[in-house]
């Protein structure tokens, strides 16, 4: 019986069927699954009995098609219940504990609670802790019943610093010991005013003639120079531009230095750029020393020159203050010994000291590409000894120094503190300004270098979503507004634009553009001409920056001035020659310059150039109207102005003005001219004619004045003043 009961079973399920579905089919039709396996003991009923009762349930369960409704009726095998889906919460690395509080939405109670279930969380026990394992935040997730999602951190946290990174930049070294410094040389800075005498003055010090090399005989990058003094000591100048284009170069050089040399011309006083190195000498906290030069002119007023240094706060020792000041004459060499005394003893009062040993740590003065040898910075070591092959690190840029040169050109070992020196093997070009780092290898420096390009694109992220979010609100003003009107209009009714489409790029430009190349030879004269471009904010022209870098002019920058029709300036750099006969060839013009203000006056007279040209009226005669006469021509009656030259002569062929009581009434030209009754084509002053005008609507009255003007066409002059 039981055989034949589990064959029935197994015909209904096919030959797929399976025990264990023969099985839940017997329990549906309260069929004791033991008779699918043998005899049971079941007491209440036999397994004749069950058989029977089977037999009786059975009979409507004979193969046939089932309908619809039947099929989802009956479940052999019912589905357990969907379980509810868990929330799904964002985490990122370096989440800290307050903000994994928030997004699980927990008490930080609770949240540390689950600490104690999680391995590795026993180091974040405060809320503000920045929670660098990323398993440890998986785990909490879990143990709060969520699930989880990593993504990138929202917007205010994007620039906050992960510990973890903190270790890929280079950082200068903690102080050093006492013990551990040594004397050396002062770093003294020469600011001034423009032609006050700074690289003269210089150049008597160390028997150079240095402003000779000069264009224009003024100092237009920061020169460094060891100089030994008769003293015995030796002492390293910056000589920084006093033009008024080179403000950062005058800050830069004020960072650096020890004591800051106020040059002052004795017969010019204090002047704009002078105000300028004393509000930058007094941001960095450095001693001033006051040198009065051309005291041998005979326009010299040194009681007036100290007047204005006190003005501006500097009290000198003549009127009892700390400032020490000196007359000089930087041409002749007078008194420059006891300037120079005057800076040895400011030196020792300052007790200047560094630590010659351990990483190097220095400042770029300047930087310059050299068609010889390659990229050259100039730096002015500040801790440790500079030697060949050290790993340097300047922003975003490294490399492993080749060669180094003093400022005579000669090459050196090495460098200890306060020594200027060029260094040869930059990988890319460092700014002037940045901080110098010695690391330990190529692959520390690389590192380094891709974390701070790292930290420099997260700024321009936040800097380019609020622009971005700037311009979707815009869109979605316009959008929003379009969206309204055609739900208005019904969702079957295609919206169609009023005006033709516009293109999304305009090939012709509504304002005369003047597009410039600009090349440089060192790093601080480029950014001083970038300084003065940004103070152009003309609207009648428009000034396009195509590129800039430092180094000789390229084919590829005569490419770039051609497609955009501009042109190269240059400023105190080389010019190859075939690259002079590509932008011939091309029409490209490449204007050399060798001073920065006959730079600037060049581009403001090609600004200029391309301004439209003005309408400016020129008054040629006026005629007073004596009387008005109707003459008859065919049918119609036309006005005739009987008038008499005051002023002038009266053209026939130009332009006319009707004023009548100060009124202007009509402006055009004449049809008729006559004088008696011959037709002219000028009245001299004091003659008379008549006029008839080409509009023969425009009635006269005695007393009114005809003015005849002609219209020229004037050059423009842009408005661009760049402060000198």
């Amino acid at each position: 019986m039981t055989f034949l009961l589990r064959g029935w079973v197994w015909r209904q399920l096919g030959h797929k069927g399976r025990l264990k579905k023969a099985e839940e089919l017997c329990r549906v039709v309260c069929l004791h699954p033991s008779l699918m396996c043998g005899p049971t003991n079941t007491q209440t009923q036999t397994p004749t009995t069950q058989m029977a009762a089977f037999l009786h349930l059975s009979t409507p369960v004979t193969k046939k098609r089932r309908g619809r409704d039947e099929k989802h009726a009956v479940h052999m095998n019912p589905k357990p219940q969907e379980k509810n889906k868990k929330a799904v919460v964002g985490i990122w690395k370096n989440m800290t504990v307050q903000e994994l509080a928030n997004a699980m939405g927990r008490d930080l109670e609770m949240v540390f609670e689950m600490f104690l279930y999680v391995d590795n969380s026993d180091a974040y026990h405060h809320p503000n802790a920045s929670i660098g394992n990323l398993r440890v935040i998986q785990d909490t997730v879990k143990r709060g019943g969520l699930r989880f999602r990593i993504q990138n951190p929202p917007n205010d946290t994007i620039q906050s610093v992960d510990k973890n990174d903190e270790t890929k930049d280079a950082f200068k070294r903690p102080l050093p010991r006492e013990c551990e410094l040594t004397r050396r040389p002062a770093v003294v800075t020469i600011m001034g005013h423009v032609d006050h005498g700074k690289t003269t003055l210089l150049d008597t010090l160390r028997s150079a003639a240095v402003v000779d090399t000069e264009f224009g005989g003024i100092t237009q990058h920061i020169g460094a120079f060891s100089v030994a003094l008769e003293s015995g000591e030796r002492v390293t100048f910056l000589d920084t531009p006093g033009h008024a284009a080179f403000g950062a170069m005058r800050a830069r050089g004020a960072m650096i230095t020890d004591i800051v040399v106020l040059v002052v011309a004795a017969d010019d006083g204090v002047m704009e750029q002078t105000k300028e190195s004393i509000t930058y000498a007094n941001e960095a906290r450095v001693p001033i020393v006051v040198a009065i030069n051309k005291i041998d002119k005979p326009e010299a007023d040194l009681e007036r020159t100290r007047r204005t240094l006190l003005n501006t706060g500097l009290q000198l020792e003549e009127d009892g203050g700390e400032i020490q000041s000196v007359g000089i004459s930087a041409l002749h060499g007078t008194n420059l010994s006891q300037l120079v005394e005057a800076i040895v003893t400011q030196a020792e009062v300052l007790n200047v000291r560094a630590d010659p040993h351990g990483l190097v740590e220095a400042s770029v003065v300047e930087s310059k590409v050299d068609s010889g040898r390659g990229k050259v910075a100039t730096c002015v070591v500040e801790r440790g000894t500079l030697t060949r092959g050290a790993v340097l690190v300047a922003g975003t840029a490294w490399g492993k120094v080749r060669n180094m040169f003093d400022d005579g050109g000669r090459p050196v070992q090495s460098a200890p503190p306060a020594m200027p020196v060029q260094i040869i093997g930059w990988r890319d070009l460092p700014s002037a300004g940045d901080q110098v780092l010695e690391v330990e290898s190529e692959q520390r420096a690389k590192e380094v270098v891709a974390w701070r390009q790292h930290q420099e694109n997260q700024v321009k992220l936040v800097e380019a979503e609020a622009t971005i979010k700037e311009k979707l609100e815009e869109h979605l003003k316009v959008y929003k507004a379009q969206l309204l009107e055609k739900r208005r209009l019904g969702i079957r009714r295609k919206m169609r634009s009023k005006a033709p489409r516009q293109k999304q790029f305009s090939d012709e430009c509504s304002s005369p553009r003047v597009s410039v190349v600009l090349k440089g030879d060192v790093d601080g004269s480029v950014e001083a001409i970038l300084n003065v471009l940004d103070t152009y904010h003309g609207s009648e022209c428009d000034l396009d920056l195509l590129s800039y870098g430092v180094g000789a002019v390229t084919p590829s920058d005569v490419t770039m001035a051609e497609a955009f029709k501009g042109s190269i300036y240059t400023f105190n750099t080389s010019v190859p020659k075939d690259v002079h006969q590509l932008a011939k060839v091309k029409g490209v013009p490449i204007r050399e310059h060798n001073v920065i203000y006959h730079l600037v006056d060049r581009l403001k007279q090609e600004i200029s150039d391309n301004l439209p040209l003005l309408d400016v009226e020129e008054i040629i005669g006026e005629a007073n109207v004596i009387e008005e006469f109707l003459i008859t021509e065919g049918k119609k009656k036309i006005p005739v102005a009987g008038c008499r030259c005051t002023k002038g002569v009266l053209k026939r062929h130009t332009h006319y003005k009707l004023v009548r009581e100060l009124d202007i009434i009509h402006q055009g030209k004449l049809s008729s001219m006559r004088h008696v009754k011959a037709e002219v084509n000028s009245i001299p002053r004091g003659g008379e004619c008549g006029l008839k005008l080409e509009d023969e609507e425009v009635r006269f009255q005695p007393g009114d004045t005809l003015i005849c003007y002609q219209i020229n066409n004037v050059k423009q002059l842009t408005e661009w003043d760049p402060g000198f």
